[in-house]
């Protein structure tokens, strides 16, 4: 094949497994030569409507066999996939579409495309349908772009970062490394494939070993518990927060969880009174760090370590390079906090249309700066302590305080506004909005929540509003977001 791509995959797992189950949808149950068959007529209607190599092609919906379907079929003739966050509001939605200058985007169940930029498909099986079933042999490298994936930009508008095939191919090789996968996994994907967890460090490698993924649209806990009990589920990613909503359930203590192999949790910072929940009840924990930008995988706390080294997020992956450096460049020590720097065939090569900011975090020689601290012990085991950026963790949803600020701005009764995260126990974290309102207007919390909805996705709106006369600042008049946690915090 000319196809050494991510797209070429359903076809090369298809000539190996093709009656193993791929994928599993509600009743709905699709071998790896359905899953090839569909993806190459799916990549030809693509073409049909004017596709080719290097353009974009976005995906509005939650996980359902369609989404990864045409993941593979943008692959197949070297377009590139764009999933898009279902939870965005519509100007973020127009924004995204507009950014990555997607030239189709596929709607998935229950989204309506009204206001969207790009041309829309709806009819999804009339799509596929209309495809031809001649084979797709586009040549396709692993420099070649795969996806674009949006995060949350510190400016305010989210910025796409760049993946190739390398980078998701050598993600999961090194996922491979640490986590034994065996050919008769069955994966539950619950978590949203639009983020870039469930989509590498699931999806992606249990297709390479030829599991079988059971698709959610969402995560429930009493559905995951049926699944795991009904179809044997043997792997699991998630975030805390759903693991946490799992081991809070009256169904924990006599659950049959004896399938699970593996529980894989990213996202977000692990408690570690969390990790030992899962240890008493004899689960392997598993968990590391990463973010979009290294296709996620770049720290990770293998099995044999889980226990004795609990609450740090391992060391580097196989193929994978992370230092730490401190605050004046130099290597930190160990015990000594210093920012996350990750190189590697899984580092992003930028981001997309945005050469300044790709140059602000990544270095001539590929070393990718994270803005988050670490703290690496004497046996090189990291434990991520903190984070430069003013980063907001919710549920494993990145929220950046200056994208809400922004749009608060837009309320007449907002004088001065800083967004900063304070604990939670259901998500971790979330955000609280201190805010000056201006001295001819009265405004309550209240309003301005609901202001908020709409224009921001719901996870992204503050949960509490605190009124306030004056935020601290500097001499050079720059909020200083630590005094202001420590007040309001």
């Amino acid at each position: 094949m000319r196809n050494q791509g991510l797209g070429s995959w359903p076809a090369r797992r298809a000539r190996m497994t093709p009656d193993r189950v791929a994928l599993s949808y509600r009743d709905d149950r699709r071998t790896y030569r359905d899953l090839h068959l569909r993806t190459n007529r799916l990549a030809s209607a693509l073409r049909g409507l004017g596709v080719r190599h290097g353009d974009r092609v976005a995906y509005l919906g939650p996980n359902h066999p369609a989404l990864v379907e045409t993941f593979f079929a943008a692959g197949l003739i070297g377009a590139v996939f764009v999933p898009v966050n279902t939870r965005l509001a519509a100007p973020e939605l127009r924004h995204v579409l507009d950014d990555a200058g997607a030239s189709v985007v596929l709607l998935g169940e229950g989204q309506d495309g009204a206001g969207l930029p790009g041309r829309h498909v709806s009819a999804f099986e009339d799509l596929v349908a209309a495809g031809s079933p001649e084979p797709i042999d586009e040549p396709v490298g692993h420099d070649d772009l795969c996806l674009i994936m949006y995060t949350s930009g510190t400016t305010g508008r989210p910025k796409g970062a760049v993946l190739t095939h390398g980078n998701l191919v050598w993600n999961a090789v090194n996922l491979l490394v640490d986590v034994p996968l065996g050919d008769d996994e069955v994966v539950l994907v619950s978590a949203p494939l639009f983020h870039i967890a469930a989509l590498a460090q699931t999806l992606v490698p249990g297709v390479l070993k030829g599991a079988r993924a059971i698709l959610e649209p969402g995560f429930d806990v009493g559905r995951a518990y049926d699944l795991i009990e009904r179809e044997r589920v043997t792997v699991m990613f998630g975030v805390p927060a759903m693991f946490q909503f799992l081991a809070a359930s009256p169904r924990w203590a006599t659950a049959d969880l004896s399938s699970l192999r593996h529980l894989l949790c990213g996202g977000a910072p692990v408690p570690e009174p969390l990790i030992r929940v899962y240890q008493d009840r004899g689960l392997t924990f598993l968990q590391g760090y990463g973010m979009t930008e290294t296709a996620p995988g770049a720290l990770f706390l293998g099995a044999a370590r889980s226990v004795d080294k609990a609450g740090t997020a391992g060391v580097p992956c196989f193929f994978t390079d992370v230092r730490l450096v401190a605050a004046d460049g130099s290597p930190a020590r160990p015990g000594e906090p210093g920012e996350v720097h990750v190189q590697g065939p899984n580092v992003t090569p930028g981001y997309w249309r945005r050469p300044e900011e790709t140059a602000r975090v990544l270095s001539p020689d590929g070393w990718f700066r994270s803005g988050d601290v670490g703290v690496a012990d004497e046996d090189g085991f990291v434990r991520i302590s903190d984070r430069i950026t003013d980063l907001i963790i919710s549920g494993g949803e990145n929220v950046y305080p200056a994208e809400v600020e922004s749009v608060l701005y837009g309320h007449r009764a907002v004088a001065e506004c800083a967004v900063i995260g304070v604990p939670d126990e259901k998500w971790g974290e979330v955000g609280k909005a201190i805010v000056v309102p201006r001295p001819e207007e009265t405004v309550g919390p209240e309003e301005l929540i609901a202001f908020l909805d709409g224009r921001l996705a719901r996870y992204k709106i503050p949960k509490y509003v605190e009124l306030v006369d004056e935020l601290p600042r500097n001499g050079a008049g720059k909020l200083l977001k630590a005094r202001i946690r420590a007040l309001y915090g």
